[in-house]
């Protein structure tokens, strides 16, 4: 299957520091790889409903919530590119990862056997100097991907607060040159061993 990145842009700032960074990691690409890039801001996700105990759920056939589901489906990466809002994933990321519940229960659309053993990347930029506020997004999306079966590339980190800060993160620029050729594990449970 030939790679396709999706990148799940959470930003509630056009150009963001996260997207930015994002986007220097994947210019490193091979161009034969397919990049989408979807912003949540210009496709906002309804409020997610959980419905598993009420009623059957149904295949969205358009709107956002059906081009997110497509796009997931088609992506054999995804890149959740999101700042770190409260030591965690932006609101809009966090609804979209919601919706995985829901398409977990969709008919035909074997949501989690498509995902199993595709892989889950972040992309983040921070206030703070010290990386590890940022563990509560990576354990959201390093948890994601091993409950799906997932490999986790892990989270590629930068700094920065005001418009633009992140392009003096030279440390972040120059992973973000190597961030998406590396070997990805398959993503696991701190109580899991290998």
């Amino acid at each position: 299957m030939t790679r396709r990145f999706l990148f799940v842009l959470g930003s509630s700032r056009t150009e963001s520091n996260s997207e930015m960074l994002a986007r220097k990691a994947a210019d490193q690409l091979p161009a034969d790889v397919e990049q989408e890039w979807i912003n949540l801001a210009e496709h906002p996700l309804p409020d997610f409903v959980d419905l598993r105990h009420d009623s059957d759920h149904v295949r969205p056939t358009e709107g956002e919530v059906a081009l997110l589901l497509d796009a997931t489906l088609a992506a054999t990466d995804i890149v959740i590119v999101s700042p770190l809002y409260w030591y965690s994933v932006s609101a809009p990321v966090k609804r979209y990862l919601d919706y995985w519940s829901g398409w977990l229960r969709t008919p035909g659309v074997d949501f989690k056997a498509t995902l199993a053993r595709r892989t889950l990347w972040g992309v983040t930029v921070l206030a703070h100097e010290e990386e590890e506020v940022a563990d509560p997004l990576v354990g959201t999306l390093n948890h994601s991907a091993a409950y799906m079966g997932m490999h986790f590339g892990g989270v590629l980190l930068g700094n920065g607060s005001k418009p633009g800060d992140v392009l003096k993160d030279t440390g972040a620029l120059t992973r973000a040159k190597t961030f998406f050729a590396r070997e990805t594990p398959l993503a696991r449970f701190p109580y899991e061993t290998e």
